[in-house]
């Protein structure tokens, strides 16, 4: 049976098919392409299965997100599949899972690879977003200037910063949080630069805390800090996927249409709660 007879359909693309990008995306698809990169074999079969099974058209490769290779080979394959219409971005790890030098190379570096080959590639009218963290807005990691030359230095030369050294990034938390951070600015640079030019638009999302499964790995390292974090946000609670996906969906949309270079708390308020010294960390 042929469920869309329609030839040239739009492409939405998701880096990364974790739980938070597959709840945007399910919002944003009707009658587009799907393109799903991952690391793993396994979920790429997986998340081909079911959207296959609502009757998408559904293309997946798989990406090693922290080559810049890898990224390129990707965007030419979004491209090759129609107009790229929306880019969602959610590859990364978490402190408990890698080193801090992974977590550079990966939420950092890689995501600088993916916004500059989208940038090529994304159609006019498109949009993209980043999915970034609340802890992008915990302590003050990098001086003003150092917050320039991480929005100015080219992918290829990120790693060779001295604000980004072994040295001076000693733990995986402290590497996670930077991280975070420069994506708020890396997106911001985007923005006024290559993805504007090519009248698209590029965001991100900080989401709090969110129960996935792999956030588990989180809770189960540090539960007690993350319960004294929950008790003290104005919402009293953990948020969901879905929350994000909602989120997610209206900065992808037309509604959204002068939102650019910017970041959107989806976080409970736990930030507000850190500032009006409602939390401490640690």
């Amino acid at each position: 049976m042929i469920f869309d007879r329609n030839d040239s359909k739009d492409v939405a693309v998701l880096l990364g098919a974790g739980s938070m990008g597959t709840a945007i995306l399910r919002r944003v698809c009707a009658g587009m392409t799907i393109l799903f990169g991952d690391i793993s074999e396994k979920r790429l079969a997986e998340v081909k299965k079911e959207y296959e099974g609502y009757g998408y058209a559904v293309e997946t490769q798989v990406v090693d997100a922290n080559s810049k290779e890898s990224i390129e080979a990707f965007a030419q394959k979004a491209s090759s599949l129609g107009n790229v219409k929306y880019y969602i971005h959610t590859a990364g790890a978490s402190p408990n899972q890698v080193s801090p030098e992974k977590i550079i190379a990966l939420d950092l570096v890689g995501s600088a690879y993916a916004l500059d080959a989208f940038g090529k590639v994304i159609a006019k009218g498109g949009a993209g977003l980043l999915i970034s963290s609340q802890t992008g807005y915990m302590f003050p990691p990098l001086s003003q200037e150092e917050e320039v030359q991480i929005m100015t230095t080219p992918a290829d030369k990120l790693a060779e910063l001295p604000c980004l050294s072994s040295e001076r990034i000693t733990n995986s938390g402290t590497a996670y949080i930077v991280a975070k951070k420069a994506n708020h600015l890396q997106v911001q640079y985007a923005a006024a630069h290559a993805w504007g030019e090519r009248g698209a638009r590029i965001n991100t999302i900080s989401p709090g805390i969110i129960v996935t499964p792999l956030a588990y790995d989180e809770f189960n390292a540090n539960g007690e800090g993350y319960q004294r974090m929950i008790d003290a946000t104005p919402a009293k609670r953990v948020g969901s996927p879905d929350e994000v996906g909602a989120a997610g969906a209206f900065l992808l949309s037309d509604a959204a249409s002068y939102i650019t270079g910017t970041d959107l708390l989806v976080d409970g308020g736990t930030i507000a709660a850190l500032k009006n010294g409602k939390f401490r960390l640690g």
